[in-house]
């Protein structure tokens, strides 16, 4: 079974949500609620590509894809319902812009026009900073193939526009994705 457009994907580890916290022997749960985007699960492994695809993901890689792909909604009676994404059983159908990452041979790579950058720690400066990450500065984690024909490789200090920031949690460090032209200078 394939579909025309979209790649059919599985929950990581079947789950739809990652609302849980494993201390000690006890898991804790973080969230209960289903609205709480924060807890849904951002991970999918492939289980079928679109029809005729030549790109590089294979069955069985790892996407990372938008927060809504296995929510759960309630309808206007308050019954439980699934997101357009789903498809039938375990079984869910992700749209090329409905995922930002992509993990092959256990190397992650960004997608389409999408970028992963990672925040730095506050620089000493003689302004009060709030927080404990540098304002619109990052260095570059995943750059895309476009960021790399200008210049911008992994490893590239960068700054970016205000209010860009979409947060996730990539092989457990804080990385932001963000389009490639929301990136606005190479320090």
């Amino acid at each position: 079974m394939q579909s025309p457009f979209y790649f059919i994907v599985k929950p990581l580890e079947g789950k739809r949500y990652n609302n849980t916290k494993k201390i000690g022997d006890v898991n804790f749960i973080t969230s209960t609620s289903e609205e709480d985007f924060k807890a849904s699960n951002r991970k999918a492994i492939v289980e079928q590509t679109p029809l005729k695809y030549q790109g590089p993901i294979a069955k069985g890689d790892t996407l990372l894809v938008h927060h809504n792909v296995f929510k759960f909604y309630n309808d206007m009676k308050g019954r439980q319902k699934s997101g357009k994404s789903y498809f039938k059983d375990d079984l869910f159908f992700v749209d090329n812009d409905q995922f930002y990452m992509y993990n092959h041979d256990n190397q992650w790579f960004s997608h389409d026009r999408y970028c992963f950058v990672k925040p730095i720690d506050v620089q000493k400066s003689f302004m009060f900073k709030r927080g404990n990450e540098e304002p619109l500065m990052a260095e570059m984690v995943y750059a895309n193939y476009y960021l790399q024909t200008q210049g911008v490789s992994n490893g590239s200090q960068v700054s970016f526009q205000p209010d860009s920031e979409y947060e996730f949690e990539v092989d457990g460090e804080k990385l932001y994705r963000m389009f490639d032209h929301q990136i606005t200078l190479k320090l």
